[in-house]
């Protein structure tokens, strides 16, 4: 079982764009080191305000990410798929959860503890920089989510949100968000469900975005504001 954990392990590391500068005898020692966890459907992985020993990397499933408002509402900060990493900043600052991780599908990832962490970055710069990197991006993101709530129209907003959410295109050229209720988008974009859904109705009759099920099919370049 172990072997065969081992061997899973390194080929979600190869995949992964955090340990892409690790050399192979220094990535089979840091698949040694991690722990598989498995989370259902639903449940929380990382809760904000506590204290966090490991990081994760999404070997399967799909989570969202949530912070609490002053007014005690869930807004969500954003969704991560598999090879997307978390819970970092907590083992870099030792400060308590940022934010709230919680499963969306039954979720298995590969856990990292601090002092192991620690270890790796000391050893390996490439990976330090990748962190790095990957926090500034999503610094970025965060200030241009605020710099669109103070400035932008409701519409941009959407475009912009589910621009940024699409994955890779699917059938018609078009790219696809994951499954997004109104009140998700309206939690992200800081407006009104109400509004989220006269704003997607817009959008729909300009031909711009179209719908299946709960995923929304966007222009395979849309990723800024239109």
């Amino acid at each position: 079982m172990q072997a065969r954990l081992s061997r899973e392990a390194l080929e979600s590391l190869r995949a992964i764009p955090l340990f892409a500068g690790v050399s192979d005898s220094d990535l089979e020692t840091l698949a040694s080191l991690l722990i598989e966890r498995r989370y259902p459907k639903n449940s929380n992985i990382v809760e904000e305000g506590l204290s966090g020993d490991y990081m994760y990397v999404i070997r399967e499933g799909r989570v969202k990410v949530t912070k609490l408002s002053e007014d005690g509402r869930e807004k969500i900060m954003g969704f991560l798929e598999a090879g997307a990493f978390f819970g970092e900043m907590s083992l870099l600052d030792r400060a308590p959860r940022s934010a709230s991780v919680k499963a969306l599908d039954d979720v298995r990832v590969l856990a990292l503890s601090r002092k192991d962490l620690i270890q790796v970055l000391r050893k390996n710069p490439e990976v330090a920089l990748a962190i790095i990197e990957e926090l500034s991006r999503r610094l970025r993101e965060a200030d241009e989510q605020a710099s669109a709530l103070s400035f932008q129209r409701v519409k941009d907003r959407a475009k912009g949100l589910l621009g940024r959410l699409a994955q890779a295109p699917v059938h018609g050229g078009r790219r696809s968000t994951p499954t997004l209720t109104h009140q998700q988008i309206a939690d992200m974009i800081g407006t009104s469900r109400e509004t989220v859904t006269r704003v997607l109705k817009d959008l729909k009759q300009e031909g711009w975005l179209t719908q299946e099920g709960k995923r929304y099919l966007v222009p395979a370049e849309a990723n800024e504001p239109g």
